[in-house]
């Protein structure tokens, strides 16, 4: 079995997008075998002033950025082909 990979999306509640790409996340996320963690950035200063204009946001390993404003599936797939 393919272990879980973890994700990291950050974004806003109150942000179209980010709900978007979090809906498309937790669609694909059984069937990709992904972990996706939301993080608020309106939570964390030091959050909201590194992705403040970028969000949503996803990241993998030690904050590398996947895709952000929109689910890019070629780049998630890559990540994942090369992290596995």
């Amino acid at each position: 079995m393919t272990e879980l990979a973890l994700l990291t999306l950050y974004g806003r509640e109150y942000c179209g997008l980010c709900q978007q790409m979090r809906e498309e996340l937790r669609l694909l996320a059984p069937d990709l075998h992904l972990d996706i963690v939301w993080f608020d950035i309106d939570d964390s200063d030091a959050a909201e002033e590194k992705y403040d204009r970028m969000v949503p946001v996803l990241t993998g390993d030690q904050d590398e950025i996947i895709c952000f404003y929109h689910l890019n599936r070629m780049a998630l797939d890559a990540y994942l082909a090369r992290i596995r």
